[in-house]
């Protein structure tokens, strides 16, 4: 940035050229400290040092961009090198221009050294300042050097610059600034004073727009100056390059129709009209209010962000009122968002808070932004009927306590009254376990309360006999009446029984089974049967496992089958066939017992 203007006083600028135009952050850029906006402590710290002759030897300005860095490295410059007439010395009051600062804040003094870190990051340019800082300034009182963007040095310059940082001679100064105070090491910043240059307040942005349109002779909106200043997010220069652009897009007036289609905003209003719409639960609305606005050219995710911005608003309304007193908010945004405050509970702007807050990435990810943004509305609204978490159980809890009551009294009164004493009771207890409460803690959030129906509490079944678990293969049935076939697969290959009891197994494992198995055989049982065993791993062998018993009754049914004399005589008759299957008939249907002529028959297969 070695470029600068000068301020709109033309105390210390030169007259731009016949036809030239000058940007408005050029032109009102400050010259002296008290044309600084929302710096206010740096100010105070800086004319007490100088007051008392403590000046430091290095300054770190950090802040994020167009908060005016560069500006008061510059101003501060200048205040070093300050001298008139009456005055030769630092000083911090500025109002009469010295004779070195003209030339310095238009950068080009040859005292005042500036050097854009980014583009010259290495040692070698380091080198050449240690090199020049033994000689002394040519005609100011100091020698300074502003070395803009400093974090983007490199570790090597970074090395060579500390000893001459830490020691400098008496004419030399440095005053550094970047974006990026993180990157600088910690040697660096201990040997300098630091000062944070905060983000301009959105009130003090509004004020100096204002008074920039009036020396402008501009006419704009106070909406329009509002807008501006949100979207410029504390950036004094950023805020001047939006309205330079509103003046050029409205023809000379600024108003907020154009701030607002250039910026693809939406309106304010109409953001607290589709709040309104989303905590009513009323998705119609809601839906034909964000299509109206993407319409005249409102971007989802914006619309998205301001909803998010008005619900942040409207909380922190609730625990602080005076923050209505914001310059800039429009009035529907202090009147309307006063009122949600008193309405909607904490609970329920938190959760939209979060809604919108995933909702917001996903619309700027998707191919079609615009779906998502319905999406996400239509998830909010459908939330509106919803209680939270804790407002749920709480009711669940008062229509617990509250359910014999009807009961009571239905079955103390007279038969001829016993309905209608059950009817009022039951609306009486809907009324008290749904409605607002006086705090603003609401089921719901912009609904209207009404009386839920009474319940109905269904007979309870009988209860059902206890599952029992004596061996492997009951398990086994479990799982598969449970359609796990995963977890049957692993049980009949990798455990052994040991020992059964009533809420007790014992069991051993293959060498190859997971490490995971008997926690998931003690979850999948306590799911299964709704009781808690204890699986338990035992040193003994253990008998065979499923897997194996299957294997061993396999073997012994092919063994059978090549022992039956009719198969023998087919193997002999069909030379090359073979049994590649033993399947056992099942037992008659209606009667326990297995027919007379239950006999193994074995599939033959022949080769040829």
């Amino acid at each position: 940035m070695n470029e600068a203007g000068t301020s709109g006083s033309g105390s210390t600028g030169a007259k731009p050229a016949t036809g030239a135009y000058r940007v408005l952050a050029r032109k009102y850029r400050p010259s002296n400290f008290s044309e600084l906006i929302g710096q206010e402590p740096m100010v105070r710290t800086l004319t007490n040092a100088f007051s008392s002759g403590r000046i430091a030897q290095a300054w770190m300005l950090t802040g994020v961009r167009g908060v005016g860095k560069t500006t008061t490295a510059r101003i501060l410059a200048r205040a070093l090198n300050y001298k008139n007439e009456a005055i030769d010395q630092p000083s911090i009051d500025l109002s009469v221009p010295g004779e070195h600062c003209q030339a310095i804040m238009e950068g080009r003094h040859v005292d005042v050294i500036e050097m854009d870190a980014a583009s010259h990051t290495g040692i070698d340019d380091i080198r050449d300042i240690i090199d020049r800082v033994r000689y002394a300034p040519v005609s100011a009182r100091y020698k300074v050097y502003i070395i803009d963007e400093v974090h983007m040095l490199s570790t090597q310059a970074f090395n060579g610059l500390l000893k001459t940082l830490e020691e400098p001679p008496p004419h030399v100064k440095f005053i550094f600034a970047t974006t990026e105070i993180r990157k600088v090491p910690i040697t660096v910043l201990s040997r300098c004073q630091r000062f944070d240059l905060r983000r301009i307040d959105a009130g003090a942005l509004v004020a100096h727009l204002g008074a920039i349109a009036a020396k402008e002779d501009i006419s704009i909106d106070d909406d329009a100056l509002a807008m501006i200043a949100r979207a410029a997010e504390g950036s004094a220069r950023d805020s001047l390059s939006i309205l330079d652009q509103a003046i050029a897009h409205g023809g000379g007036g600024v108003s907020a129709e154009a701030v607002r289609a250039m910026l693809g905003l939406a309106d304010r209003a109409r953001i607290v009209d589709l709040f309104e719409h989303l905590m009513k639960g009323d998705v119609a609305a809601a839906l034909a209010e964000f299509r109206s606005q993407y319409d005249t050219g409102a971007d989802p995710a914006a619309v998205l962000t301001d909803l998010a911005e008005f619900n942040h608003l409207v909380t922190r309304l609730r625990f602080v009122p005076s923050a209505a007193e914001d310059a800039s908010l429009s009035e529907d945004e202090r009147r309307r968002g006063a009122a949600f405050s008193e309405q909607l509970s904490v609970k329920v702007l938190s959760r939209t808070w979060q809604m919108l807050l995933k909702g917001i990435p996903e619309v700027q990810s998707s191919n079609r932004p615009v779906s998502a943004a319905e999406m996400v509305m239509i998830r909010i609204a459908h939330a509106a009927d919803l209680p939270t978490l804790d407002e749920a159980l709480k009711s669940l809890e008062s229509g617990a306590q509250t359910s014999a009551a009807p009961r009571a009294s239905a079955s103390s009164s007279p038969a001829g009254s016993a309905g209608r004493g059950n009817g009022e009771t039951a609306s009486a207890v809907s009324t008290a376990s749904f409605a607002p409460s006086g705090n603003g803690a609401q089921t719901m959030r912009l609904v209207e309360a009404s009386p839920a129906p009474v319940a109905f509490t269904p007979p309870q079944p009988d209860p059902q006999p206890a599952i029992a678990v004596k061996s492997l293969a009951d398990i086994a049935a479990l799982a598969e009446e449970h359609r796990d076939m995963a977890f049957k697969i692993l049980l009949k290959k990798y455990i052994r029984p040991v020992r059964f009891d009533a809420d007790r197994l014992d069991v051993s494992l293959t060498p190859d089974a997971p490490k995971t198995l008997l926690n998931d055989l003690t979850s999948k049982l306590r799911s299964w049967t709704g009781r808690n065993f204890f699986v338990s791993l035992s040193k003994e062998t253990g008998g065979p496992t499923l897997a194996e018993m299957d294997s061993a009754q396999r073997e012994n049914a092919f063994l059978d089958a090549r022992n039956d004399p009719a198969v023998a005589a087919i193997l002999d008759r069909f030379p090359g066939a073979k049994i590649i299957d033993v399947r056992i008939p099942d037992t008659a249907q209606g009667s326990g017992e297995a027919d007379e002529d239950m006999t193994a028959e074995p599939m033959v297969e022949d080769d040829d």
